[in-house]
């Protein structure tokens, strides 16, 4: 198969503001980047005319056909390294993980070879792929269908690790990870699949893949200011943490919520600059609290803001054990009572 037979003419998408749930924003972004570049490929298992589990891929392969929207056979391995091969001729895979626990097969793959490529060629190759797993819980799933194992990748290097928390967040983001010249593990927060947002798609029917701002791949923001306390989260405790420090606004605690947005590169800047202002601060995230990334940033913030801290760096996450069944996840997810807790515990200091 030569690159010209993948790359069908395809007029740029509409664009304008609409309002969209967080999946179907990563749709449009897909959709973008394909319609912008002609080396970018989609490929995983029931990607094609099925749309993925969650239709995330939905109307792609009616619109891009199937060399360019790739059912694969069900070998998660395969798959990316697959995708690994393919960059190095000089594509731009986007590989769909069905499922966070399925990723572990591809693990190998990830960790020794896509990981290591840019490094092991002293600069000389890149490869550009984006993996994309839908991850956490908070959906009733079964076994291996709603683990968080972000740090894993993170912990790793020569990896992106990126989760974003709103649909126009999702859209940008995951255009800039494809633009992208280093590998990217694209998290997305399953059970944020159904929010709806505003996003800004760009001007109406003009390509501007040059205008993908891969900045928003290396910082976190602020997503709400506050004075008493910083709430650091990201991927789906985003929203946990903002109705967190709605509910503290109540008894008069004002609260700064950062959004990560990466975990490798982690922008320590912005979140130490916001607990110097508030002299405290507390990690959320639903992976298991014990070495998870609330660890790295707890013990970043205590090195970086030692003499300003009026209490120790507090962290609310999932507990040491598998995941649990459907029936009480809610007792193992880091809920908005548990979040406050962590809050009353730091301010009682």
């Amino acid at each position: 198969m030569t690159t010209t037979e993948i790359r069908p003419a395809v007029p740029a998408p509409a664009g304008g503001v609409q309002r969209l749930t967080f999946a179907k924003a990563i749709t449009a972004g897909l959709r973008r980047a394909m319609a912008d570049d002609p080396s970018v490929m989609i490929m995983g298992e029931d990607v094609g005319r099925l749309g993925g589990v969650f239709r995330v891929t939905d109307g792609l392969h009616a619109e891009f056909g199937s060399t360019r929207v790739v059912d694969t056979p069900l070998a998660e391995s395969g798959i990316v390294g697959t995708a690994i091969g393919l960059a190095l001729r000089g594509y731009r895979p986007v590989v769909e993980i069905q499922f966070d626990g399925f990723v572990f097969p591809a693990f190998d793959q990830i960790t020794t070879q896509l990981a290591k490529m840019h490094y092991r060629s002293r600069g000389q190759l890149t490869v550009p792929v984006v993996i994309r797993i839908p991850y956490a819980g908070g959906i009733g799933a079964v076994e291996h269908h709603s683990e968080s194992p972000e740090v894993l990748f993170a912990h790793t290097a020569g990896l992106r690790v990126v989760s974003p928390s709103s649909p126009a967040e999702a859209y940008t983001m995951i255009r800039a990870a494809i633009a992208s010249p280093d590998p990217v593990l694209f998290f997305e927060p399953k059970v944020r699949y159904w929010d709806k947002g505003e996003v800004d798609l760009g001007p109406s029917g003009t390509a501007h893949g040059a205008g993908a701002d891969l900045s928003i791949l290396d910082t976190a923001r602020v997503v709400r200011a506050g004075t008493d306390l910083t709430l650091v989260a990201y991927g789906p405790t985003v929203a946990t943490a903002l109705g967190a420090a709605e509910s503290a606004a109540a008894s008069g605690t004002s609260i700064e919520v950062v959004d990560l947005r990466a975990l490798s590169p982690l922008d320590l800047p912005t979140v130490a600059a916001s607990v110097r202002k508030t002299r405290r601060c507390v990690v959320v995230h639903e992976a298991p609290v014990l070495y998870g990334a609330g660890a790295e940033v707890a013990a970043r913030v205590t090195e970086e803001c030692f003499y300003h801290l009026e209490a120790p760096v507090l962290r609310v996450g999932g507990f040491h054990m598998p995941y649990p069944v459907a029936k009480v996840e809610h007792d193992y997810l880091p809920s908005l009572d548990r979040v406050l807790d962590a809050v009353d515990r730091a301010m009682g200091f």
